[in-house]
C-alpha cells in the first residue's frame, strides 16, 4: 500500500510540473502569436503604402 501511495505522490508531482510547463508554453505561444499578427499587420500597411522595398535579383537599383 505504501508503494502505491509513493507512486501516486510521484505521479501527482509530475503532473503538476507538466502543467507548469504547458502553462508557460501557452503564454509563450500567445505572446509570439500576437507578435506575428502585429508584424503581418505592419507589413500589410507597408505594402499598401508601396514602400515595401523588395529588390528582385534581376532589377537594377535606383541609383543606376
Amino acid at each position: 500500500m505504501q508503494h502505491l501511495e509513493e507512486e501516486i505522490a510521484h505521479l501527482t508531482r509530475t503532473v503538476d510540473e507538466l502543467n507548469t510547463v504547458v502553462t508557460r508554453q501557452q503564454s509563450e505561444i500567445d505572446r509570439l502569436t500576437q507578435r506575428v499578427e502585429m508584424l503581418l499587420q505592419r507589413e500589410a500597411e507597408r505594402a499598401q503604402e508601396g514602400s515595401g522595398g523588395v529588390v528582385f535579383g534581376d532589377e537594377r537599383p535606383p541609383h543606376y
